[in-house]
C-alpha cells in the first residue's frame, strides 16, 4: 500500500515533467527550426500551422486533466445513497464488509479514500479515481495526449532529419536509430541535446501507442456499457443499445466536449445530479 501511495505522486510529477519538456522542445527548438523556409507567407507558414496544432492538441489535454482531477469522486459518503452512510464507509475501511456490497455501481477506493460511482479504474498518472463523474474527460485526456505525442514525433523525426541530414523512408532507419546515436554519442560525434530529442522521440512513441491503446478498450467497455472494474470482478450488467451507453457518458452535446476541455455536458448522471 505505501508503494501505491508513493506511484499515486510521483506519476503525476512525472506527467506534469514530461509535458514540460515536450512544451519547451515544440516552441523553442521544433518551431523555430520550421522558420527556414523563405517561400512561405508569414500567416500559412508551417511553423505557425503546426504551433497552432500543438497548442490546441496541448491545451485539452492539459485542460481535460485538470477536469479530471477536479471531478474528483464523492467523498466518504456525502451525497451518495449509501443505505447505511457512515456505518458503511467504516465497515470498508476495516474490510469487514466487500467494496460492492452497498450499490452495485459503487465501490471505495483505499488510495483515494473515497466513494466512485460506477467505478472504472484507478488512475495513477492523474491520482485520481475514474468513474461516471470524469469517465469523458479522462478519454478525451487520452485522446488528446497520443494526438500531442504524435505531433511531438512528427516533429522530433523533422528536426532530427535535418539536424543529421539523414532520411526517415525506410522504417528501419527509426528502429535503428537508438543503438547508433547511443554510439555515436559515447564516441563523440553526436551533441547531448540531439540525444535528448532521439530519446525523446521514443518516449512519445510509447506514451502515444499507450494512450491510443487505452481509449480504444475504454471506448469498447463504454459501448458494451461496462466498466474495468466490472469486468474485473465478474459483475454482469444490464444490456443496452450502445447509443445509450455512449449518450450516459458522452452526453448528448458530445461535440462541445470533443472541441474544448468542459465537464460532462448533458450527460444522465449530471442530470441526476441536479435533480
Amino acid at each position: 500500500m505505501l508503494v501505491l501511495r508513493l506511484l499515486n505522486v510521483v506519476a503525476p510529477a512525472y506527467f506534469l515533467c514530461i509535458s514540460l519538456v515536450t512544451f519547451v522542445l515544440q516552441i523553442f527548438l521544433f518551431i523555430p527550426s520550421m522558420f527556414r523556409d523563405p517561400s512561405t507567407t508569414p500567416l500559412f507558414s508551417p511553423a505557425l500551422l503546426h504551433g497552432a496544432l500543438f497548442l490546441f492538441l496541448s491545451a485539452n489535454a492539459l485542460g481535460n486533466y485538470i477536469l479530471v482531477i477536479q471531478s474528483s469522486p464523492e467523498d466518504l459518503g456525502k451525497g451518495l445513497n449509501l443505505g447505511e452512510g457512515a456505518e458503511v464507509v467504516a465497515d470498508w475501511l476495516d474490510g469487514s464488509r466487500s467494496p460492492g456490497s452497498a450499490l452495485p455501481s459503487t465501490h471505495f477506493c483505499r488510495l483515494c479514500a473515497r466513494v466512485t460511482q460506477r467505478h472504472d479504474h484507478h488512475c495513477f498518472f492523474t491520482g485520481n479515481c475514474i468513474g461516471s463523474r470524469n469517465m469523458r474527460n479522462f478519454i478525451m485526456f487520452c485522446l488528446y495526449t497520443s494526438l500531442a505525442c504524435l505531433d511531438s514525433l512528427v516533429a522530433g523525426m523533422a528536426y532530427i532529419s535535418a539536424a543529421l541530414s539523414m532520411s526517415f523512408a525506410n522504417p528501419l532507419a527509426f528502429l535503428t536509430l537508438l543503438p547508433h546515436s547511443i554510439s555515436q554519442f559515447f564516441s563523440g560525434a553526436l551533441l547531448s541535446s540531439e540525444m535528448f530529442v532521439i530519446l525523446m522521440l521514443y518516449l512519445w512513441l510509447g506514451i502515444g501507442l499507450a494512450c491510443a491503446g487505452f481509449c480504444c478498450h475504454q471506448m469498447l467497455l463504454i459501448l458494451r456499457g461496462q466498466t474495468r472494474y466490472q469486468v474485473r470482478k465478474g459483475i454482469v450488467v444490464r444490456a443496452r443499445p450502445w447509443r445509450e451507453n455512449l449518450q450516459e457518458v458522452f452526453g448528448k452535446r458530445w461535440l462541445l466536449g470533443l472541441l474544448i476541455p468542459v465537464l460532462n455536458v448533458g450527460s444522465d448522471y449530471r442530470r441526476q445530479k441536479v435533480k
